[in-house]
C-alpha cells in the first residue's frame, strides 16, 4: 500500500513515481528488468490504475524506464549505446552522435577548489576525483577534458585503476540515476597548454564547454570543462 506524508500536497501520480523509482535504485527492479503490470502495481499500491500509468509516463519521459508494446516495463540500462552518450552534443556533419577515442586520461583527487565547490554545491574540505582526458578523431586530438566528481557520490573511485568514459556509466555503476544537465558554451583562445595537446597554435579559437550532470533528485554529480577545436564535427543541440 502507497504511505502518503500527512497532508501532502504532492500530486498522486507524483508519488507513485517516487516510490517506484526508490526501488529501481534499492535494485529491485535491476536495469534490463522487468517491471509488474499496471494492475498489479495498482492492486499492490491501492491506487487506480490511471495513476499507475501516469507515473510511469513521468518515469518514461526521465529515461528511466521503456515500455514494449505486448512485452511490458522495463527498467532502462544506461549502458545501451543509446542512454550512454545522451549528453554527448558533439556529432558528425550527418548528425551522428559522435565521442571519439579517449587517447589518454589521468586520475587524481584531492580536497574541492573554489569554482569546483561552487559547481559541484560542495562544502569547503570535501573532497573530489578529477579526470584529465584528450579525445581524438582519426588519430587527431579534438577535446580535452577536465571532470570534477564528488567522492560523496563516487566513494573509492580515485582509487579505481579504469573508470567508464561517460558519467552515464558510471553513474550507474554506482547506483546513481541521471537527470538533466546544463551547459555553457562559449568561443575562447587556446592557451599554451590547451594548444600543445590540441596540437593546434597558441590563441587559435576554440569551444568551451562547461558542463553539470545533476542526479535525479538534483545533485550535482560531475562537472566538466572541455575545450574543443573541430574538424568535421559540430557542436549539435536539438530544441522542441
Amino acid at each position: 500500500m502507497l504511505k502518503t506524508a500527512p497532508f501532502s500536497t504532492r500530486p498522486l501520480y507524483l508519488q507513485v513515481r517516487d516510490l517506484l523509482v526508490a526501488r529501481i535504485v534499492a535494485s529491485e527492479w535491476k536495469p534490463g528488468g522487468t517491471l509488474p503490470n499496471e494492475v498489479d502495481l495498482a492492486r499492490e499500491l491501492s491506487v487506480s490504475p490511471g495513476t499507475v500509468r501516469r507515473a510511469l509516463e513521468e518515469m518514461e519521459s526521465e529515461r528511466l524506464i521503456y515500455r514494449r508494446q505486448g512485452r511490458g516495463t522495463f527498467v532502462a540500462d544506461h549502458t545501451s549505446e543509446e542512454l550512454a552518450i545522451r549528453f554527448t552534443n558533439i556529432r558528425t556533419s550527418k548528425g551522428v552522435r559522435f565521442a571519439g577515442d579517449v587517447a589518454q586520461a589521468a586520475l587524481s583527487a584531492g580536497d574541492a577548489k573554489e569554482l569546483e565547490q561552487k559547481r559541484l554545491r560542495l562544502r569547503p574540505g570535501m573532497r573530489v576525483t578529477r579526470i584529465h582526458r584528450v579525445r581524438k578523431s582519426a588519430n587527431i586530438p579534438f577535446m580535452v577534458e577536465h571532470v570534477s566528481l564528488p567522492d560523496s557520490l563516487f566513494p573509492g573511485l580515485s582509487e579505481t585503476r579504469e573508470v567508464p568514459h561517460r558519467i552515464t556509466l558510471l553513474a550507474q555503476q554506482f547506483g546513481l540515476l541521471l537527470g538533466r544537465a546544463e551547459e555553457q558554451v562559449r568561443v575562447a583562445k587556446a592557451d599554451e597548454e590547451i594548444a600543445k595537446e590540441l596540437q593546434i597554435a597558441t590563441d587559435t579559437p576554440i569551444l568551451s564547454l562547461d558542463r553539470v550532470v545533476y542526479t535525479l533528485d538534483g545533485r550535482p554529480v560531475e562537472w566538466r570543462l572541455a575545450k574543443c577545436h573541430f574538424g568535421e564535427e559540430v557542436y549539435w543541440t536539438e530544441m522542441t
